[in-house]
């Protein structure tokens, strides 16, 4: 009987490239760190301010404690393993990995800093496994690139030229009109930034990984001009998406914009990965239903494990589908549950 189990394990996983399974190790590990973070940092956190200024109330004593850059450090190692897996792993099976993370911080707050994980909490993290798992059971493989004019051919496609303009057209609108306007009460006008910045940031992420990764195979890409134009793209889409996210966390609750910001994030990183690199052409219309069932699961289970994170036992009944109170990661000051954040010591 274990042997007919085995065997079947094997065969569930024979379509599953070496690269796909390397950048899924690297997404595991990247979650694994980042998550991991969120905790040491916040651990760290408190030990600064037991003994200075806190954080939220505008000191800096954390930097000079070594909890903190612990954290810190951990979380760099996570972002460089996420930065990693998408030289190996198509982003349809990346991405959505990210919502482990969010797993990890859940369970390791519960086992070391004592935060109460209820039991919808459970439910989303549960959730979120599914959804992962069966996306990574039907994943495509990955494209197979010798360069990165390869790359930059991709990019230059009328398909995926259409969609840059569409998503840069979209993203000044926003910057210059809705912005000035509406950017201090409407949540998404912020997170539409970053998210349409976000998908073509990841792209160029893709595209420099790969380069990075055949250079050191020995086919060095540094000499092409495409490398660095990829790598220009790369710095002016994270700064402008750090920004942007910056802002919307300093405007609105975190526990709605974390949520948010994942779900078009990664629906955007999902539909320009599917337009540049035609993940879906390789699949049948099974495999690509059965990854959107994945991904409508996870996205579920990410609202669930968001919106009922503080919630306590007593109160399941009458706050399953509503936002609880919400602890800062970084001030620890908690903040009511209205989608605005009432700060008044928020410079406008």
């Amino acid at each position: 009987m274990a042997a007919e189990v085995s065997q079947s394990w094997r065969d569930s996983y024979k379509g599953m490239s070496s690269d796909n399974i390397k950048g899924l190790v690297l997404a595991l590990s990247s979650s694994f760190f980042i998550g991991a973070s969120f905790i040491v940092k916040k651990k760290g956190l408190k030990k600064a301010g037991a003994s200075g200024i806190r954080a939220g109330a505008g000191g800096y004593s954390y930097l000079y404690e070594p909890l903190w850059w612990v954290g810190m450090i951990t979380m760099i190692v996570g972002e460089i393993a996420n930065f990693a897996a998408y030289a190996f792993a198509p982003a349809i099976l990346v991405t959505p990995l990210g919502a482990l993370s969010i797993i990890i911080s859940a369970v390791l707050a519960h086992i070391i800093l004592r935060e109460k994980l209820h039991l919808f909490g459970i439910l989303g993290c549960a959730l979120c496994v599914v959804g992962s798992t069966t996306i990574v059971l039907h994943a495509p493989q990955e494209r197979e690139i010798e360069s990165v004019t390869e790359v930059w051919d991709l990019a230059t496609e009328p398909a995926f030229l259409l969609y840059a303009a569409l998503v840069m057209t979209a993203v000044f609108i926003l910057i210059f009109h809705f912005i000035p306007q509406y950017g201090q009460t409407h949540i998404m006008v912020y997170i539409g930034v970053c998210s349409l910045v976000g998908s073509l940031s990841v792209m160029s992420v893709k595209a420099l990984g790969i380069a990075l990764k055949l250079t050191l195979s020995g086919m060095n890409q540094l000499m092409y001009p495409q490398t660095w134009a990829f790598t220009l793209v790369v710095i002016t889409c994270v700064i402008t998406q750090m920004n942007y996210l910056n802002k919307a966390l300093d405007t609105f609750n975190t526990a709605v914009v974390s949520p948010i910001y994942f779900v078009m994030f990664t629906s955007l990183t999902i539909l320009a990965s599917v337009i540049m690199f035609k993940d879906w052409d390789r699949q049948s219309p099974t495999q690509i239903v059965t990854e959107m069932c994945g991904f409508v699961t996870i996205l579920s289970g990410t609202f669930l494990l968001h919106r009922t994170k503080d919630m306590a036992d007593g109160s399941s009944t009458s706050m399953a589908l509503r936002l609880s109170k919400h602890m800062e990661e970084d001030g620890f000051v908690s903040e009511g549950i209205p989608l605005r954040r009432q700060d008044s010591s928020r410079l406008p």
